[in-house]
C-alpha cells in the first residue's frame, strides 16, 4: 500500500513540476500577444485621432473660409445690384460655380466619413456591386441580412464594407483570378468571406524581387484589413499560399467596444 501511495504521490509531483514547466513557458508567448494587442489598439486610437484631425483641418481650414468668402461675395452682389445691375448677372454665375464646387468638398467631406453606397445599397448591395466586376465568375451569398434582422451597428457595416473593398481590389489588382465566392452572413456576429482562385502570394517575398515594392503594398492593405476589424472588436483572417488563392475571413461582432471608456494605460 505505501508503495501505491509513493508511486500515486511521484506522479503528481511529475504532474505538477510539468504543469508549473508549460505555465511558464507558455508566459512570455502571453506576453506577446498582450503587446500585439496593445500596439495594434494604440495604432486604431492613433488613426482615429488623425482622421478626426484631418476633418477638423478640412473643415475649419478649407470648408470654413470658403463658405465666409462666399459669404462676401453675396454681400458685393448686394451693394453692386442698385448702382451697376449690369454687373449683377457675371457675379452670380461665379458665384454659382463657387457654390458647386464647396457642395462638391461637402460630398466628399461625408464620402470620407461614412461610404454612400452603405446607405444608398445596403451593406449587402454595396459589396455585390463591388464585386460585379471583380472578374470572369462572381458568386455573392448573403443570409440573415433580411428587413426582419434589424439594422447593423454604423461602424460594424463601414468596417465590413472597407475589408471587401480592399480584398476585392486585391482580386482585380494581384490575384488573375477566374473565379470569386463572397459570403455574407449574419447570425450572432457578422461573417464575410472573400475567396478567390488565383495565384495567391507568400507574406515572405523573396528580397531584391522585382515585385517587392507592389507586394509591400499589398501587405499594407492586409494590415488594414486586419485593424478596421479589431477597431470593432472583430477578427480578419487572410491565408494564401502561391498557386492555391487568397481567402479572406473576418469575423465582426454586434457590439462594438468603446475605446473612449477604456483607454490605454
Amino acid at each position: 500500500m505505501a508503495a501505491v501511495v509513493g508511486r500515486v504521490a511521484g506522479l503528481a509531483a511529475a504532474f505538477a513540476a510539468g504543469a508549473v514547466v508549460a505555465h511558464l513557458a507558455s508566459i512570455p508567448r502571453l506576453h506577446r500577444l498582450t503587446d500585439d494587442l496593445q500596439h495594434s489598439r494604440q495604432r486604431i486610437l492613433a488613426a482615429r485621432e488623425e482622421e478626426r484631425r484631418r476633418l477638423r483641418h478640412d473643415l475649419h481650414d478649407g470648408l470654413g473660409p470658403t463658405l465666409a468668402s462666399l459669404a462676401m461675395s453675396l454681400d458685393a452682389v448686394r451693394l453692386t445690384l442698385p448702382g451697376e445691375p449690369e454687373r449683377v448677372a457675371p457675379l452670380l454665375s461665379e458665384l454659382r460655380d463657387r457654390l458647386a464646387t464647396t457642395v462638391g468638398q461637402i460630398r466628399d467631406l461625408a464620402h470620407g466619413l461614412r461610404p454612400p453606397a452603405l446607405d444608398d445599397l445596403g451593406l449587402a448591395g454595396a459589396i455585390e456591386a463591388m464585386a460585379a466586376d471583380c472578374c470572369e465568375r462572381v458568386d455573392v451569398r448573403v443570409g440573415g441580412l433580411g428587413e426582419d434582422a434589424g439594422a447593423l451597428p454604423a461602424a460594424v457595416e463601414v468596417a465590413a464594407y472597407r475589408i471587401a473593398r480592399e480584398a476585392l481590389a486585391n482580386v482585380r489588382a494581384h490575384s488573375r483570378s477566374g473565379t470569386v465566392l463572397v459570403l455574407l452572413n449574419r447570425d450572432a456576429a457578422l461573417h464575410l468571406m472573400i475567396a478567390d482562385s488565383g495565384v495567391g502570394f507568400s507574406e515572405q517575398p523573396a528580397r531584391g524581387s522585382a515585385d517587392d515594392r507592389r507586394r509591400s503594398r499589398r501587405r499594407g492593405g492586409l494590415a488594414s484589413m486586419r485593424e478596421w476589424a479589431a477597431e470593432v472588436g472583430g477578427t480578419c483572417l487572410i491565408t494564401s499560399r502561391p498557386g492555391a488563392g487568397t481567402i479572406v475571413s473576418a469575423r465582426l461582432p454586434l457590439t462594438v467596444p468603446d475605446y473612449h471608456r477604456a483607454s490605454p494605460e
